[in-house]
């Protein structure tokens, strides 16, 4: 009696769009991974009757490894993975808490072989063109037989775009000069074995190197003739290293966390794109060289108490700059002021200037040498931060940090002048006090054209610091507040000004 009363379980009605978006390696009951014993079983199989676009919509969704396997469903699909036009088999965490050892590197980069041979082979033997290869592995045990693998598919097709990433076993915080070293002689080994592979690149990111001599680096931009991208982090060549660039198609530069002394950027004649970082230096960070299309730089390094001021007239040399960024790590500031005479050629087509990680210590008047010498300057951009990345006086004495107020030596002579092009004007870090208000004024002051300000609270340290607990906050919150800070800044004077306050 009891099973007469039991339901009889209707089957599941098929809506014709599996969800394929979330299947992954561990995900063994995935609607992909049981279409073939669905097929042996004679059932009716609506994913293999789509159109080859749809199919290949669905395979491009998956990670290299789940697209690869789709091949083995049925005939049907097997033809799928061979028309990707873009391949992405990457590997690895790219987060800072990543710690492989010999034995995870040997298995990660054997899961990336296996996908590429799969993927690639089928893709050399087929009639489509790879639009985008992307290939992230890790420098150690099976990276030779990527790079070969890789080189075999870009000898049978013409590739568009081809990019490796070559990660270390450690992260860059945790890399030793030793680690560093030893990771040179694997790159260093891997370019000989396979120098094909790096031929053919367009876009090349390189991290935690230490290549012994100065001519490592200039011979692999001799090899990557197609090179139009660079990323290299915590890389150099010990200490006193100059590092000198020339290649006639790289277009986009980044050098961050520097170990190089100096880098000279000789003859780059299709730049337009830098991004520079340093740690700590006796010497000018930078030298521009032929650089006639850059237009795009952000550079950021932290100034030491004997460290020179730098003139941007003869710092960017003959370069002509549109977007600039000057990030100053909350220390001492190294940009010396100039007036509009001088700065006349390098600001002359500047549109956006961003002054970042500005000591709260520091006042804020010498930035306006920036908007006397850009005329065309449309957006000005300042960040204050409140707090320094080391407090501890015997710390910073040894480290050479300064001492005195960081801005001692950034002085900016006031005088008359209007501005016709600012636009518009943010400050982070904002706060209801004399050196922020009167920044602020003076700015409108001259900007006869000002249409909105933005008002930014200081954004939040992403590391707790020894600081956060001599902290104060006066963000105009209420609406009080925002009135009285109106009356200061003697909005009626600037009928059209807006005034913004994000959150």
């Amino acid at each position: 009696m009891a099973n007469s009363h039991r339901r009889r379980r209707r089957p599941a009605r098929s809506t014709g769009k599996p969800a394929v978006k979330g299947v992954t390696t561990s995900n063994r009951r995935s609607p992909l991974t049981t279409l073939e014993k669905e097929e042996g079983e004679h059932q009716f199989d609506r994913l293999s009757d789509l159109p080859d676009d749809v199919l290949l919509n669905i395979v491009e969704r998956l990670d290299a490894a789940d697209a690869a396997r789709t091949a083995a469903l049925s005939r049907r699909w097997k033809q799928i993975p061979a028309m990707l036009s873009e391949v992405l088999i990457m590997v690895g965490p790219t987060d800072n808490e990543r710690e492989r050892n010999e034995d995870d590197v040997a298995r990660a980069n054997a899961t990336v072989l296996g996908a590429t041979r799969s993927l690639l082979e089928r893709k050399s033997a087929g009639r489509y063109a790879i639009c985008r290869l992307c290939m992230r592995f890790f420098l150690g045990d099976g990276s030779v037989s990527i790079c070969r693998a890789s080189a075999n598919a870009m000898a049978a097709q013409k590739v568009g775009v081809a990019e490796f990433t070559i990660l270390t076993e450690k992260e860059g915080r945790r890399c030793s000069l030793d680690d560093r070293i030893a990771c040179g002689t694997r790159l260093t080994s891997l370019i000989n074995d396979c120098p094909e592979a790096f031929t053919c690149l367009t876009r090349l990111k390189l991290e935690n190197l230490g290549l012994r001599g100065e001519s490592d680096f200039p011979r692999i931009f001799r090899l990557c003739q197609r090179l139009e991208f660079l990323h290299l982090d915590n890389c150099g060549m010990g200490y006193p290293s100059l590092l000198e660039m020339e290649h006639p198609r790289l277009r986009e530069l980044e050098i961050l966390r520097s170990r190089f002394e100096r880098v000279d950027l000789n003859w780059l004649p299709e730049l337009t794109t830098l991004a520079f970082s340093r740690c700590l230096s006796l010497h000018d960070p930078l030298s521009f060289g032929h650089v006639p299309l850059l237009h795009t730089v952000s550079i950021r390094y932290t100034a030491v108490s004997w460290n020179k001021m730098l003139k941007m007239s003869e710092f960017l040399g003959q370069a002509t700059v549109s977007n600039l960024t000057l990030g100053f790590e909350k220390e001492k500031i190294w940009v010396k002021p100039e007036g509009p005479r001088e700065l006349s050629r390098v600001f002359s087509k500047l549109r956006l200037v961003n002054l970042s990680a500005i000591s709260n210590e520091c006042d804020l008047t010498w930035t306006m040498f920036v908007l006397q010498g850009a005329p065309s300057l449309e957006e000005l951009c300042v960040r204050v931060c409140d707090c320094l990345g080391i407090w501890d006086k015997e710390k910073r004495r040894n480290l050479g940090y300064s001492e005195e107020r960081n801005d001692v030596d950034a002085k900016w002579e006031a005088s008359d002048f209007k501005h016709n092009n600012l636009s518009m004007l943010r400050i982070f870090g904002f706060q209801s006090d004399d050196k922020f208000v009167g920044y602020a004024r003076a700015v409108m002051d001259v900007a006869v054209n000002l249409k909105d300000i933005y008002f930014h609270e200081k954004p939040a340290c992403k590391v707790e610091c020894a600081y956060i607990g001599r902290r104060s906050n006066k963000y105009p919150r209420s609406a009080m507040e925002k009135i009285m800070l109106r009356i200061c800044l003697s909005m009626y004077r600037h009928p059209l000004l807006r005034l913004h306050f994000p959150l």
